[in-house]
Parts: C-alpha cells; sequence; structure tokens
C-alpha cells in the first residue's frame, strides 16, 4: 500500500524527523489560502501521486507570489503523470538547499533483512546514478535482532557527510526512519532528497512510504488513508472473493488453480509468444459460483481476448470441474474463446463431459497455450 507525499511526511514528523511545513490542498484558491498561511516569501507547488518522475513531468513548480502559486496549482491539478490524474497538490515552504543527499529502508530478500541505502547524489536522478554508478549508493544490511544502534548509525552517517555537526543531527535522523519502517510495517521509507540547508540544518523535503499490506491489520491509522486505484480496487475485491488475483495487461486471460501451476501457465503463454493478462489463482473448488465470479472478473479486463483455464485435478475430481465449469458459463453470456485443459484425477471423464461444447479443449499445457495465442491473434 502506497501513501501520499504529505502523508508519510505526517508519519515522519510523529516520529521526530525533520520536514519541511506544508499544506494540503484540492484547489487553486486553497493553494492561495495555503501560501497565506504559511507566511513565506516563496513557496513550492507539488503534486501529490503514487508514482515518482514528478518534477521531470512539471509537477512541481516554486512561486513567489499568490499569483504564481495559484498559476501553478491550477497547472499542475487535473495534470497526467505516468497515469495518474493529479487531484490534489502540496504547498510547503521553499527551502535554502545547499546539498542534497538520498536515504532510504527498504525490505531485501538477499540478505533477507532490511537495508539502509545511502548517496551523496541525491535528488531527481538517483535512478541514473543507480544505474550508471551504482558504486554511489551505499548499502547497509540492518540485523533485525540488532536494528541501528548509535555505532551503525554512526557508521552509516559518516558515508554521507564528512562534518561532525551533520553527522550529529543524522545520526537519530536515521534511527528514528528504521523506527518507523519497522513499527508500522513498511516495505519503503525513502527521503529524496534529505537537503542540508545553506543554516547547515538537514531537513527531509520529500518522503515516500509503502506499507505491507499483510500488516495492515495492525495499523488502523495506515489502512484509514488507503485509496486504491482500480486496479487495486479489483484485486481486493478478489481477494475478498477467495482469489489471488494480479494484473499484469496482456490479452490472454488466466484462470488456474494453485499459485505455481498459475506462474506456469504464464510462462508457457509466454513461450509461445503471448501475453498474460494475469495471475489468477481459484484454489481448489469446483464451485459453478466461484467461477461466474472468476470469470467476471476476467471478462472485465478490456484488454482480453481469449481465456485459457488450465486444472489440475488433485482432491478436486476433473470431472467436477467440467460439470462446474458447463454449469457455470450457462450463467455467462460470451463469445470469447475458451481455452480448458484439464489433468489429474478423472480428467478422461472431464474431457469427455466438454464434447459438444464451445470450449477449446486442451491435452497438454503447451498444446493449452499455443492454442491461447493463436486464438488471440485471431481476434
Amino acid at each position: 500500500m502506497k501513501v501520499y507525499e504529505y502523508q508519510a511526511k505526517a508519519f515522519f514528523a510523529k516520529y521526530g524527523l525533520p520536514v519541511d511545513n506544508s499544506l494540503v490542498c484540492h484547489t487553486a484558491e486553497e493553494a492561495v489560502e495555503a501560501y497565506r498561511k504559511l507566511g513565506v516569501e516563496r513557496a513550492v507547488v507539488k503534486a501529490q501521486v503514487h508514482t515518482g518522475g514528478r518534477g521531470k513531468a512539471g509537477g512541481v513548480k516554486l512561486g513567489k507570489d499568490e499569483a504564481e502559486i495559484k498559476q501553478y496549482a491550477t497547472q499542475i491539478l487535473g495534470m497526467d503523470i505516468k497515469g495518474f490524474t493529479v487531484d490534489r497538490v502540496l504547498v510547503g515552504e521553499a527551502v535554502d538547499i545547499a546539498s542534497e543527499y538520498y536515504v532510504s529502508i527498504v525490505i531485501d530478500r538477499k540478505s533477507k533483512s532490511a537495508i539502509l541505502m545511502l548517496s551523496r547524489e541525491g535528488g531527481m536522478d538517483i535512478e541514473a546514478v543507480a544505474k550508471d554508478t551504482p558504486e554511489k549508493i551505499i548499502k547497509i544490511p540492518i540485523d533485525p535482532l540488532l536494528g541501528l544502534p548509535d555505532y551503525k548509525a554512526r557508521e552509516a552517517a559518516f558515508t554521507l557527510f564528512d562534518d561532525m555537526a551533520q553527522i550529529k543531527q543524522a545520526v537519530p535522523l536515521l534511527q528514528n526512519l528504521y523506527r518507523l519502517f519497522k513499527e508500522k510495517d513498511a516495505s519503503l521509507a525513502e527521503i529524496n532528497p534529505l537537503v542540508l540547508t545553506g543554516d547547515g540544518k538537514l531537513k527531509a523535503i520529500d518522503a515516500k512510504m509503502t506499507f505491507d499490506n499483510n500488516a495492515l491489520f495492525r495499523h488502523p491509522d495506515v489502512f484509514e488513508l488507503f485509496e486504491p486505484t482500480p486496479e487495486e480496487r479489483k484485486e481486493q475485491d478478489a481477494k475478498d472473493k477467495g482469489f489471488s488475483y494480479v494484473n499484469l495487461g496482456g490479452e490472454i486471460g488466466c484462470m488456474v488453480n494453485g499459485a505455481g501451476l498459475a506462474m506456469a501457465t504464464m510462462d508457457m503463454i509466454k513461450l509461445y509468444g503471448g501475453n498474460p493478462a494475469n495471475f489468477l489463482d481459484i484454489g481448489g473448488s469446483s464451485n459453478p459460483t466461484k467461477i461466474v465470479e472468476a470469470m467476471k472478473l476476467l471478462l472485465s479486463d478490456k484488454h482480453v481476448k481469449v481465456v485459457l483455464i488450465n486444472i489440475f485435478g488433485g482432491i478436486t475430481r476433473c470431472d467436477d470441474v467440467a460439470k462446474g465449469l458447463i454449469e457455470a458459463f450457462k450463467l455467462i453470456d460470451t463469445t470469447m474463446p475458451i481455452v480448458i485443459r484439464l489433468t489429474g484425477t478423472n480428467e478422461k471423464e472431464g474431457r469427455e463431459l466438454l464434447k459438444g461444447t464451445k470450449f477449446n479443449v486442451a491435452h497438454t499445457m503447451g498444446e493449452a497455450g499455443k492454442m491461447a495465442v493463436e486464438l488471440a491473434a485471431k481476434c
């Protein structure tokens, strides 16, 4: 789960991290009023969207009076940034920036721990730094049993700063960031940039956080900030109905029982030159109602041209699955090609039941994948 910058900054402030003064606004008039309340000479108007690259897209502007603040807020509100429409902006005090740094904590599967990442090359081009000069990004694993004690935080601070005045500020900043990351079950806590101001103070003028969805039940204060996109809402609805669903944007919808088989099915589709539209694991049930709900989910995706149903019958018998499919499709009105592959317990009986139906029946996974890709090419 992602939150907006202003929401992440609110968490930062609660945990003692130095953030700039700012106010969230939904209209240009609110932006002007926020500028007045801040009482500063210059202010920054920043688009609030769940993606990066706002500055390069024109979503961050510096204004020096009410007229410019209103102009920039009007320009940014309604802007499309990487598919996200801006419906709110953050108006914050302009900071006198002497230098910029990058700090983040993320989950690192390789070290099986959180990892602290730091760089003296913070700012808009941090992605280019990571790609072209990865040696400029320092990675420090955080032992979950030790956390970030003083000596470890000082070690990290020395990679960023040479002046002891900044190091003394950075140590509690890094420790508080890790405390926030751990206590709120975050998967990312990022400051880019962490700036050194002209008067020698460190300040987080941007904030980014994502949280582990599986831990949200422990954090009602985080969950209340959840504003799902249409795709996230669809995934949540699927979860409520007992499915595991992830949209992938391809043209071949997949309905499979079992996560491993679902992944193998997607690989097979790619092998034959197609693109899976989704990951959808319906579990072991042959319940027609469940199949109907899964098909509705697939058919709601405008990119889907063909549906591939790949079922392994273990405890669930293939003939029961076939009966469930036949009953389900009496309730579904679609002319979309359906490819079905059944294997396992009573697979012959299952395939026999499907003879004479509108389904395209395959015997092997390779045959099913190839058939689905060929049908999609004709649509």
